[in-house]
């Protein structure tokens, strides 16, 4: 018996090997994950095709080191999730475009797998650059939670669209040819089609009359946030307002007329620009692509910083004669709500737009009506959308929730009383502040974040914590992709 014991203890052990060897092979990680070009992009990555000929394999990336206790676990959960995924889901029904962005990579990706094939981040070939953004990382790794993934997001399956390394040149605008010579003139408060001179940009703007509204969160837990503060009656004077928020082709125009090709101080150039408006100096170039490979044109430009946000402002001002800036937190609710005084400017209870709770998870999440108006986590594939993708508000703007989240002029307080504005020639505003606010959530946001009266602010650290440059970009921001802006165009005694 015990000879007998030892003989199916050895038989056991022997084909758990064998088990593990052949669900561990790229051919049977291929008979499950089924999703489109999902081998051929890994054959065209640097992983596989490559000098060395070394081929990477799928739990290479996708699970712990072999031969610990955590590779087991995770090989156990990941193939009992796949197995019932292949089985009991609708392979047609999974969003794969969002599975390729940062977001899910970092879930499903191992840093100390990546660690243990690289053992040495020095190696012989290494640029400049590339020496100072691996000091970066050994140096903060722990601190700022940095992994390998953040900056190599293409080296496992290829993408052709996503680039660390600076950009080089200038995009290429998607609008018409026609160059505007003059700015539109406005002598009455009402609608209008901006044109830049010098460039084929027009966008529209919208008259906001103006008015007394309620402000802040008028819901019960557990949507509102703590700092939302209470209903309070605020008075906004008229002003214009952006259709849209500034898309790529009105951003890279200003880039091509204002960019940097060095890092610069930036006080240096808050005081430059303040001294001599004629002589803006716009961004540097970013790294990558900034639009992520989702398309520019109408899209809204991303991941620029508040500074930057500000100086399209001042440079759109100049070229048009008018004085364009950011909104105040008071005047974005006010044309987000667009007359309306419950959570969103379009009919529906937050209890049953949130994809989370009890609720949700036994009676589904209502969509109908919010996927009609907001870009946000169950409608957006995982990127930025086009103005066609949604309706406007009651006041003719788009987007106002969802897709991008959305700068304020003002300087962020916890409490919403005393969020204070700041301007490019006065940074710190009239009073100091460190992080600026946000509205409207953005493409990844649960519908909670979309409401009204939502609040955020800025995470000018985490924003930035895969930036190896020092100082740090003013320009763009590295770890974050839904934020942007609209433009405000102050109305004067215009009537």
């Amino acid at each position: 018996m015990l000879l007998a014991g030892i003989l199916m203890g050895c038989l056991l052990f022997w084909g758990g090997g064998q088990v593990m060897t052949y669900t561990s092979t790229d051919t049977y990680c291929a008979s499950c994950h089924i999703h489109p070009h999902a081998e051929d992009s890994w054959k065209k990555s640097a992983h596989f095709y490559n000098k060395s000929g070394v081929k990477v394999h799928c739990v290479e990336c996708h699970l712990p080191p072999a031969g610990t206790m955590k590779y087991l676990v995770a090989k156990t959960r990941t193939g009992l999730h796949d197995l019932y995924a292949y089985h009991f889901k609708d392979s047609a029904s999974f969003k794969w475009a969002s599975k390729r962005e940062l977001e899910h990579a970092v879930t499903i990706v191992y840093n100390e797998s990546c660690i243990k094939c690289h053992q040495t981040l020095f190696s012989k070939g290494l640029s400049a650059e590339g020496g100072t953004a691996h000091l970066y990382y050994e140096n903060n790794a722990e601190k700022l939670n940095l992994k390998c993934i953040n900056c190599h997001l293409d080296v496992g399956h290829y993408n052709p669209n996503y680039k660390h390394q600076k950009m080089q040149g200038l995009p290429v605008a998607t609008t018409a040819k026609e160059l505007f010579t003059e700015p539109t003139p406005v002598t009455s408060f009402s609608s209008f089609t901006e044109k830049v001179p010098h460039t084929a940009i027009s966008f529209h703007m919208v008259a906001i009359k103006g008015g007394t509204f309620k402000m802040g969160s008028e819901e019960s837990e557990p949507f509102r946030n703590k700092d939302e503060g209470p209903v309070r009656s605020v008075t906004v004077s008229p002003f214009f307002m952006g259709e849209l928020e500034v898309t790529w082709d009105e951003y890279w125009a200003f880039y091509a007329s204002t960019m940097s090709e060095g890092r610069l101080d930036p006080v240096k150039v808050m005081e430059k620009n303040a001294s001599n408006p004629d002589a803006i100096s716009g961004p540097t170039p970013p790294f990558g692509i900034p639009d992520q490979g989702w398309g520019s044109g109408s899209r809204p430009a991303i991941t620029m910083t508040h500074y930057a946000a500000q100086t399209y402002c001042q440079w759109l001002s100049k070229v048009t004669g008018k004085k364009y800036r950011l909104p105040t937190e008071a005047e974005w609710e006010y044309a987000c709500r667009g007359g309306s005084e419950t959570p969103y400017f379009f009919p529906g209870d937050p209890k049953r737009f949130v994809n989370q709770g009890l609720r949700s998870r036994i009676f589904g999440v209502d969509t109908t009506k919010i996927n009609s108006y907001a870009v946000y986590a169950l409608n957006s594939s995982g990127k930025t959308q086009e103005p066609s993708f949604v309706k406007a508000n009651p006041f003719g703007l788009k987007n106002m929730a969802g897709n991008v989240l959305e700068y304020c002029s003002d300087w962020y307080s916890a409490d919403a009383y005393k969020s204070t504005p700041a301007t490019v020639t006065d940074p710190k505003g009239p009073e100091s502040g460190e992080e600026h606010v946000v509205r409207g959530g953005n493409y990844i946001s649960d519908a909670g974040a979309l409401r009204s009266a939502a609040r955020d602010h800025t995470q000018s650290v985490n924003w930035l914590k895969t930036d190896p440059q020092q100082p740090k970009s003013i320009w763009w921001f590295s770890d974050i992709k839904g934020v942007g802006f609209r433009v405000v165009c102050e109305a004067g005694n215009l009537k």
